[in-house]
């Protein structure tokens, strides 16, 4: 039995992550919870011929907690989307205290569930909720992730579009390190499962990696003030959730890329900071998952020079980023 849950169900992400979950036949309970709309988009998921039972709540009569109770998997898409123009400073200073709370949700009733933060910006989402796990005496490391998995989407995606054969797309895979966001997503292309064309030019290169880096601007011009890259998100959600469920479930080597605690394996993790040459406490890697979440942070490998010279571009807005979501939380009451 696996119960997963959605907090910010009936949003832009959250209503065709729900969809893509409730087709997933290892989902046995799905669990909505939104502030407006929950139960209708429940009734709705509730008719397609899949194994999840489905429920939605709102907030009234603790609907937190009712969705929460029996969590395996909690999923947080929660929070405004990016318009034209808002940076994700501008995010921060909205969907932090949504984070928080529904953190402190999960603290209290399903404090042992996997939780999965696609809440931007997720290199500071991240460390907002293991900063109110921490408050609560419930803290483990290995079962909390950012879900970075778009940026591997993306990457694959415009690399099968070089070759000329989307038809390849499924069967790329390209490591993306770092964080999520700007500069902090590092595509390590030199170690793509299906190359690049040979002598493909350093400037194409430099526009490939720019390219993965803001898909994300590119998707909110395109939307042109209705709203950001929801879609694409909702997808690459329910990929990571799926590769979640089936660790839990006890399936041997997955590995996917997430930004993890570097503390939920300590050896792997003081590995990787050595390897980065900073004492960060959070960075994306390839991850092995496990039952109990978090087996081993796998290290970058061969890199490039120019890839060296992207991971270190990407240090300093990590450090800053993870900061201001362990300060948010320790000026926050609880």
């Amino acid at each position: 039995m696996v119960k997963v849950v959605v907090l910010g169900a009936a949003g832009g992400i959250g209503q065709p992550l729900a969809l893509l979950l409730k087709a997933n036949p290892l989902v046995t309970e799905l669990g909505l919870y939104d502030i407006v709309n929950t139960p209708g988009v429940a009734a709705d998921l509730s008719h397609i011929a899949t194994p999840a039972k489905v429920v939605g709540y709102l907030p009234p009569d603790e609907g937190l907690k009712k969705v929460l109770t029996g969590a395996d998997v909690v999923v947080i898409p929660a929070g405004i989307p990016r318009k034209p123009g808002m940076t994700r400073d501008d995010l921060f200073k909205i969907n932090a205290g949504i984070v928080r709370d529904l953190a402190t949700g999960i603290a209290i009733t399903a404090p042992k569930a996997f939780v999965l933060v696609i809440s931007n910006p997720v290199n500071s989402t991240v460390p907002i909720v293991a900063e109110v796990f921490k408050k609560h005496g419930v803290f483990d490391p290995k079962k909390i992730f950012g879900v970075t998995t778009l940026d591997v989407v993306r990457a694959s995606t415009f690399v099968s579009e070089i070759l000329g054969d989307l038809g390849k797309a499924p069967s790329i895979s390209v490591p993306v390190v770092g964080g999520h966001s700007g500069v902090t997503i590092v595509p390590l292309l030199s170690q793509s499962t299906v190359p690049l064309p040979s002598g493909f030019a350093k400037s194409d290169l430099e526009a490939l990696v720019n390219r993965i880096q803001y898909g994300g601007d590119e998707v909110v011009k395109a939307k042109d003030g209705a709203g950001s890259a929801t879609l694409s998100m909702a997808y690459a959600g329910a990929e990571f959730a799926a590769k979640v469920i089936k660790a839990i479930k006890g399936e041997k080597g997955i590995v996917a890329p997430t930004f993890v605690n570097l503390a939920s394996d300590k050896a792997s993790g003081d590995a990787l900071k050595k390897e980065i040459g900073q004492d960060l406490e959070y960075f994306s890697a390839p991850v092995e998952l496990g039952p109990e979440g978090v087996v081993f942070i796998n290290p970058l490998g061969k890199l490039t020079d120019y890839e060296k010279t992207l991971v270190q571009a990407a240090l300093p807005e990590l450090a800053i980023s993870i900061e201001k979501g362990v300060s948010f939380i320790g000026s926050s009451k609880l």
